[in-house]
Formats: C-alpha cells, sequence, structure tokens
C-alpha cells in the first residue's frame, strides 16, 4: 500500500522532546519564508492548509506513475514528490524555533509528525534530493514492469510477475516452479546498484532531521524510544512462535511425502519456490497438499467467484446478442454479415476471402472486448460485496467517484504496478483501490482488507491533515484483515457464495487451517523485511552481503530457503515490492497481532459467545459504531489510548490470535508428535545474525 497522501506514510508518534538538527537551511525556490512572529499554532495551521492543497497534485502524480508506467508518468511523479519533499524539509526546518516552548499538546503532536512524515526522508542538498526522487521512481517502475525472459531474437519470451505467480498457485511441477521463481528474483537484479544508492540518500535525510539512520527514523513512529520496537515486537513473535513451528512442520512433512528429499533443504527448511507464492508469505495456494480432511466440506470460494465470473460473461454475450453456444462463430457471422453489408454488391472470391479474414479478427477483438467487460463487472461485483459488510455495519457508502476512478482490472494497453494498494487521492473523499482482480479467493479477501484503508480514510477525513494517519501504521493495516476474520463460513453462506454446511470437527480443522495457511504463515515474514532494512540502514548488512543477509533472516524466522545458491550477484530483497517501493514492513506484522485483538473486541460488542473462531459482526450496528469511533481518531492521539477504548488493553498482545487458532494448535500437535520439528539456520547465517 502506497502512502496515504502527498509522498508521506504518516505514523502515530510520541510526544518526545525536540531535538536540535542543525542550522535553518535558506528556502527553496517556491517555498516561503516562516512569517515573523508565527505561533506554534499558526504554524500547525499553515502546514496543514498545505497539506491538504498539495495532496491532489502529487497523489495524482503518484497514481499516473503506478497505473501508465512510462517515462513520462515516471518523470512527473518523481517532480512532484521533490516539490513535496523540499516543501517537507523547509517545515520541518522552520519548525525548530518552536523547540522548548509551551505548546498545546495537539501541535506538539503535529510538529514532531513532521519529522516522521515520510518513509523516504529527503537530504536538504536539492541536487541529492532530486537524485533520491528520481531513484524512488525508477525502483518502483522497474518492479512494475519486470519481467522473467528465456531465449533470444524471434524465441525470446517473457512472463509477468502475474504469470509467474500463477505458475507457483497452481503447478505442483518442481522444475517448473523453480522456473518461475528463480525468474522473477533474477529480474530484481538490476535494482541492486540503484538501492545502494537510494539507502545513502536516506540515511542522510534522515541525518539531516537528528536520526541516527532511516531505520531509527522509521522505528520513531510507535510512541515508545525506537530501540523498544524490536524487544516488542520479539515479545509478540515469541507468543506466536510455537504455532508457526508446528504449521512449518506439518507442511514440511507434506512437501517431503510429494517431492521426496527434494521436499526440504538442508537442515529442515522449507524450498521457497515449493511454497505456492512468490515471498513464501502465504501458503494459501498449497491447500491441495496441506488440507487435513480432503473428504470434509471445503470452501470452494475460487470455484463460486469464476462460476459468477463465467456466468457475467453468458449474461455479457446475450446482452451483445451473441449465441452463448458458440460465441465466436456467432460473433465472426455478425462481423462478416456487416462487411457485406457495407460492400453494397456480391463480392468475388479474392473479396469473399479478404472478408472472411477480417471477419476472424473483428470476431477475435469483439470477444475480447466482451471478456474485458465481464471481467469489469465481475471485479466490481465483488467489490460491492466488500462494500456490502463495511455498509451492514453502519458506514457509509464508498463515494460514486470510486467505481469510476479505481483500476478493477489490468489494463491491456500498458503496463501497470498490479500490487494492491489503498488511495486517498485528495483527504476529501476521492478514495480508489488499484488492483488486477482476478475471479479467486485471493483477490476476493484482499478487496475486503483495501476497503479497510479506504474506510478509516474516510472515517478520519474531519482530522487536521497531519493527524489523517492510522494510529500507529499497523492499525491501517488490520483494519480490513479484522472484516477478513469475520467472513466465516455462515457468512459466505448467507451471501450466497458457499453452501450451509454444519461444521463438525475435521470441517473446523479444515477452516483453521486455511486461515493459518494466511494468517499464521505470514507471522515470520512480517518481521524479517524491517529486520534486514534497518540491518542495512544502519551500516550492519553491507552492500556486499544484501543477498546473503536476506537469506539468513529468511532462514531464521520463515525456516525457508532457495534451492539453488543465490550469491551476491543477485537482488532478491528487490522481488518483494514494498522493497523497491521503500515501504516500512513492521506494520504488517503488527496488523497480524492487532487484528485478532480488534476482532475479539467487536466480537464483545456484538455479544457473540462461543469459540471465538465461530464470530461474525457482519450486520451488527453496535460493533460498527465502536469501530468506527476507533478510525475517527486518526493519529491525534497515541496509540495505545485508542487501542484501549476499542480493547480495553493498553498493550499489543497475541493472545487473542492463540485463541482463535486453539483448536488447530492441538491438531498440529497431535499430528506432529514424534516428528522432529524445527530447523537449523546455516552456521555461516547463525553467526551473522547472531550479531
Amino acid at each position: 500500500m502506497p502512502p496515504r497522501h502527498l509522498v508521506f506514510a504518516l505514523g502515530a508518534v510520541s510526544l518526545l522532546a525536540l531535538s536540535g538538527c542543525g542550522s535553518d537551511q535558506p528556502p527553496a525556490d517556491g517555498i516561503h519564508a516562516a512569517p515573523e512572529g508565527e505561533t506554534a499554532q499558526a504554524f500547525v495551521a499553515r502546514v496543514n492548509a498545505g497539506l491538504r492543497e498539495s495532496a491532489p497534485e502529487v497523489s495524482a502524480a503518484q497514481w499516473l506513475s503506478s497505473t501508465y508506467i512510462n517515462p513520462d508518468s515516471q518523470r512527473l511523479a518523481a517532480e512532484a514528490n521533490e516539490r513535496a519533499l523540499t516543501q517537507l524539509n523547509a517545515w520541518i526546518a522552520q519548525s525548530r524555533r518552536f523547540e522548548g516552548q509551551q505548546m498545546a499538546p495537539s501541535d506538539a503532536r503535529a510538529i514532531h509528525l513532521l519529522k516522521l512524515m515520510s518513509a523516504m526522508p529527503a537530504p536538504q542538498d536539492p541536487a541529492k534530493l532530486a537524485r533520491l526522487t528520481q531513484l524512488s521512481t525508477e525502483l518502483e517502475g522497474m518492479y512494475g514492469a519486470g519481467k522473467a525472459c528465456t531465449g533470444d531474437g524471434p524465441t525470446r519470451s517473457c512472463r509477468s510477475l502475474g504469470e509467474l505467480e500463477q505458475v507457483l498457485a497452481h503447478s505442483r511441477d518442481y522444475d517448473a516452479q523453480l522456473q518461475a521463481w528463480s525468474g522473477w528474483h533474477d529480474a530484481a537484479t538490476p535494482m541492486r546498484a540503484r538501492y545502494g544508492q537510494f539507502v545513502d540518500l536516506i540515511n542522510e535525510g534522515a541525518r539531516d532531521i537528528g536520526f541516527a539512520d532511516a531505520g531509527e527514523q522509521w522505528r520513531s513512529g510507535y510512541d515508545m524510544a525506537p530501540g523498544e520496537i524490536a524487544a516488542q515486537t520479539d515479545r509478540l513473535w515469541n507468543q506466536v512462535k510455537p504455532l508457526y513451528q508446528q504449521l512449518h512442520c506439518y507442511a514440511r512433512t507434506r512437501l517431503e511425502a510429494r517431492y521426496g528429499m527434494r521436499g526440504q533443504v538442508d537442515g529442515g527448511l522449507l524450498p521457497a519456490h515449493l511454497m505456492g507464492n512468490m515471498w513464501q508469505q502465504d501458503w494459501s495456494n498449497l491447500w491441495g497438499l496441506l488440507q487435513p480432511y480432503p473428504e470434509a466440506d471445503a470452501l470452494d470460494i475460487t470455484g463460486a467467484l469464476q462460476a459468477r465470473n463465467d456466468a457475467q460473461y453468458e449474461r455479457t454475450l446475450t446482452d451483445a446478442g451473441l449465441d452463448t453456444t458458440d460465441p465466436f462463430e456467432s460473433a465472426r457471422d455478425a462481423a462478416y454479415g456487416a462487411q457485406l453489408r457495407a460492400v453494397g454488391h456480391a463480392p468475388d472470391a479474392n473479396e469473399r476471402e479478404r472478408l472472411s479474414r477480417s471477419a476472424y479478427d473483428a470476431a477475435i477483438a469483439r470477444l475480447g472486448d466482451l471478456r474485458r467487460d465481464a471481467d469489469l463487472a465481475g471485479a466490481k461485483d465483488m467489490a460491492r460485496r466488500a462494500q456490502d459488510f463495511y455498509t451492514s455495519l453502519g458506514m457509509p457508502p464508498l463515494p460514486e467517484s470510486y467505481w469510476t476512478r479505481a483500476q478493477f482490472i489490468k489494463p491491456r494497453d500498458r503496463e501497470v504496478v498490479c500490487h494492491a494498494s489503498a488511495w486517498d487521492m485528495d483527504m476529501a473523499g476521492d478514495v480508489r483501490t488499484k488492483m488486477c482482480i482476478r475471479p479467486d479467493e485471493d483477490s476476493f479477501t484482499t478487496l475486503y482488507h483495501e476497503l479497510g484503508h479506504l474506510y478509516y480514510d474516510l472515517a478520519y477525513h474531519r482530522q487536521p491533515p497531519v493527524f489523517q494517519a492510522g494510529a500507529n501504521d499497523g492499525f491501517h493495516e488490520a483494519i480490513g484483515d479484522t472484516i477478513v476474520l469475520a467472513m466465516t463460513p455462515r457468512y459466505l453462506a448467507s451471501i450466497g457464495l458457499v453452501r450451509e454446511a454444519t461444521q463438525d470437527e475435521p470441517a473446523l480443522v479444515n477452516a483453521q487451517m486455511r486461515m493459518a495457511l494466511s494468517k499464521v504463515a505470514f507471522l515470520p515474514f512480517g518481521l524479517m523485511i524491517d529486520r534486514w532494512r534497518w540491518g542495512v540502514f544502519d551500516g550492519s548488512i553491507k552492500p556486499d552481503h544484501y543477498n546473503r543477509a536476506w537469506w539468513q533472516l529468511k532462514a531464521q524466522y520463515q525456516g525457508v530457503a532457495p534451492a539453488t545458491p543465490r550469491g551476491e550477484k543477485y537482488f532478491d530483497a528487490g522481488a518483494k515490492y514494498h522493497v523497491p517501493a521503500n515501504t516500512p514492513y513492521t506494520r504488517y506484522f503488527m496488523a497480524a497481532i492487532l487484528q485478532f485483538q480488534f476482532y475479539k473486541a467487536l466480537c464483545d460488542a456484538a455479544g457473540h459467545t462461543g469459540p471465538l473462531n465461530q464470530c461474525s459482526f457482519y450486520g451488527n450496528k453496535v460493533a460498527g459504531q465502536k469501530f468506527w469511533a476507533m478510525l475517527s481518531q486518526g493519529a491525534s492521539q497515541p496509540w495505545p489510548q485508542t487501542l484501549k477504548a476499542l480493547t480495553g488493553s493498553e498493550t499489543m498482545d497475541a493472545g487473542p490470535m492463540l485463541e482463535y487458532f486453539q483448536p488447530l494448535q492441538a491438531w498440529l500437535n497431535q499430528q506432529n508428535e514424534g516428528r522432529s520439528c524445527g530447523w537449523q539456520v546455516p552456521a555461516a547465517a547463525a553467526a551473522d545474525t547472531a550479531g
């Protein structure tokens, strides 16, 4: 998910004393000096007005850069980002005159937020700032336009990330999966040199505003000292690690049954390319291998969505006057007849052949257009179904502009970034999602997640712009996932997506496993990405060890490894969108914990009794009102206060997650009894990560 407005990734921060950051820099071109005698309150008001004014331009430039990838859109985005960062630097410099002064707590919080407003702190030097924005745009553009290519000349063949992901999702052929996985990771290699330059520049920008490096700046957004974040996330990880280890053990056993000894890498590590996901962050695509009870009732959400999409295509064909039993022949006959009428005379043999070829091409093009129309209608229908959950809680419908301006499916005429994201374009109601929706379970649940961002945006729009953000960045990611937890089998049956079924123990374990393959499998991945970047930012991971350190952390936390050597000529971190896009990732780990706390609190508000995993608060206005009240606070107060208002606790806690998965944990313990679980981090990796 990109920044919510401008180039800034906002997060709640602690009200630490503002520290001196050096002398003020002279104002850049177009940046006005602070008015003489301006108070802190007036300064904050001016910043808020500036943010609101700048948001539409910068957001539009970023939107174009992601949905029309070409040199022109990238240049516009880089220039807009450069102007925004220059303005931010000027505001930060101007804020220093208020250090040590008495002011309202809200003004102190707003001023401190300025230092954390961008995940990409920019150097004061204009030339370096311009280079930083250029690199940022280039890196994200390289990711969006990336391809895995083989062969040369006429035999050259290229596949996009989406095509490669389909191989990992659906093929169980060892070599085909390895080729697809390696192809995408190899495609990230050209980013490596640019990324090193990028790190140097944002570190300089972080130092210019008083931080040791960019990692310390990122860790300063959690209402606690930066050094406490690692300890807090380690505490949460240690709560859930035993559950992940049992899931890992079970998956390894099933992979070995399918692939023999190739089902693991030395030391009990899981082969990265066999996990059904390019980054091993979600194992849902291994359902066919990992389903506990194949004979039990299964929720075939993808099958139901594909059936709906096929039905939509048939309706589209019917509306176009074509025969659904053989639409191609029908379209070709229609095109040929239209051409004959246009000719106005009986054609000779050569003319008939030409018209026949033309009709063939016209039929192909028309069916392509109709399929696209059906896909778009199906994607919007999925989005309306996701919206319905939020409105059932008493939240407002999305603005009409959402349905005309969002990107729902992959365009045929240009390169786009398909990575799903949510956008607040103007801090005034123009909210959008950017996706390449398919009729499958992953896109369906992703829509519920992304709309959570949009409803957060809409809820806090009455806050001043500097507070239009999540209580911390983990909150923003947890909102939609809280709704996903409430998408129980009973809910899915109530909307006609699956049939109603009694949930006996096998069906319960199956349902829990499906959720765990997404939620539990993600946890160590959510932790390790920023552990890698924090090391890169503070210099403990050197550029010539980027790839080695990446795989060391993957082994340490996830227990996965590449099946073939990945030396330092590669840049495998760049194969994950959030690295070239410079999006902090600890938020996703926190969100994985917070969503279960939110879920339990909303289930309690809805009066749910019984096992937590059976709760859906769909349609409950009491729960919805409590949720909306929390969302409306934005970043206006420290996140522990916001958390307490909803859950009664100021502390993040994995207890609700463990309560939710208790049936599965008991089942996994039984399945793994007598097996050697856990894994060994290679000796060199253990030595390096220990430091």
